[in-house]
């Protein structure tokens, strides 16, 4: 078991984690957990103590904010861009929100003390993580315009996108329940929105599987929200050569 998982996983599966440089990585590298994250699986609840930083490779987790009366929506989702605990390098090491996995996978965790550490020597990892921040910031701002303007046919549309961004195939395992959770809206909607895509030819849809047959098709029908969370995203992470310059220029070892 050991030996598949070494030829099948690597933290460069993880886009943070690919982005530090040889001597960052080398520091936390022998600390990282390879772990399994079921579909379902609660990595926290509100409220709860971060023990832990994740970093997904081949899992998407939601974080979703529950009411009083038991209705939830999704604020935000961290696949293998990104990393889940943000609060802990923000000042705080609780959050109000639940973070669940909905696309089960593998990704690597990080005892919290270790990512404070690594974080506090104010190099690489401090400044990936603030831009990783202002990217995930935008993500939830843009969901929470979208969710309030646009249609459920639109947000459907973004939500898939930004899913299959995540994933190296075009299939998803997903129920029309979990979707409407996500989204907060009726699972009705999604039942007539799903089936208007499949009509279209864009999706193919059978019980607990949706396929997307013509991507650039999908996103004629999605909203703005997709583009503007995706392009910063890529203007904030993609150019690491911009870190290690600040890195270098104020120097920080």
């Amino acid at each position: 078991m050991a030996s598949t998982q070494t030829l099948t996983h690597d933290p460069s599966q993880n886009h943070l984690l690919a982005a530090l440089s040889a001597e960052a990585l080398a520091r936390i590298a022998p600390q990282l957990e390879l772990v399994a994250m079921p579909l379902g699986e609660v990595l926290y609840e509100s409220g709860g103590q971060l023990q832990h930083v994740y970093f997904p490779t081949t899992a998407i987790i939601s974080l979703h904010y529950i009411m009083e009366n038991g209705a939830s929506a999704e604020i935000s989702g961290v696949g293998n861009e990104g990393v889940l605990g943000i609060s802990l390098f923000m000042g705080g090491n609780t959050t109000p929100s639940r973070a669940a996995v909905y696309t089960g996978g593998y990704g690597y965790r990080l005892k919290a003390r270790l990512m404070l550490e690594e974080f506090n020597r104010a190099d690489m990892m401090m400044r990936l993580m603030l831009r990783y921040t202002q990217a995930l910031i935008t993500q939830m701002s843009q969901t929470a315009v979208c969710n309030r303007h646009h249609s459920v046919e639109q947000q459907l549309c973004r939500w898939l996108l930004l899913t299959l961004d995540r994933m190296p195939t075009n299939e998803l395992t997903m129920t029309q329940e979990l979707i409407a959770s996500m989204l907060g809206v009726r699972r009705e909607g999604i039942t007539e929105t799903a089936g208007n895509l499949q009509r279209l030819g864009l999706i193919s849809y059978r019980r607990g599987h949706i396929t997307v047959l013509n991507r650039s098709g999908l996103e004629s029908y999605a909203c703005e929200c997709y583009l503007v969370v995706k392009k910063e995203f890529h203007r904030l992470l993609n150019d690491t050569g911009d870190i290690n310059k600040a890195t270098s220029k104020h120097g920080f070892q």
